[in-house]
């Protein structure tokens, strides 16, 4: 396994459950594209409220079929990956969001057997 520790930078993108690119949603083709760039991982976490530019709220306590929660895709990687494949992220979110880029210092990665 290569070490990836030290100075890496923290990617978060903002989007809505519902934002989707094609007939699949946005995040699913985020994470699989970080997945085939070879990125060290991401995670999806989805939000409980929120809003955004547009300033309407959404949480899952009102009672709607379609909630649209915030979804929050975070990657850490070198800051040299993430800047080759910025162009094609900012393609894949015509649609709109957010995406925030900070430092952040790893201490520890590895993974499990049989990953």
């Amino acid at each position: 396994m290569t070490r990836f520790n030290g100075e890496k930078v923290l990617m978060r993108i903002f989007i809505g459950e519902n934002d989707s690119l094609g007939h699949r949603p946005l995040y699913e083709v985020l994470v699989e594209f970080f997945k085939r760039e070879g990125f060290a991982g991401a995670t999806v976490l989805r939000g409980v409220a929120g809003f955004g530019a547009n300033s309407v709220f959404h949480t899952d306590k009102l009672l709607r079929l379609s909630l649209d929660l915030p979804i929050v895709i975070e990657v850490v990687e070198s800051k040299e990956k993430i800047d080759a494949v910025m162009p094609r992220i900012d393609e894949m979110m015509s649609g709109g969001g957010m995406i925030t880029l900070e430092k952040a210092t790893v201490i520890r990665y590895s993974h499990r057997q049989g990953e």
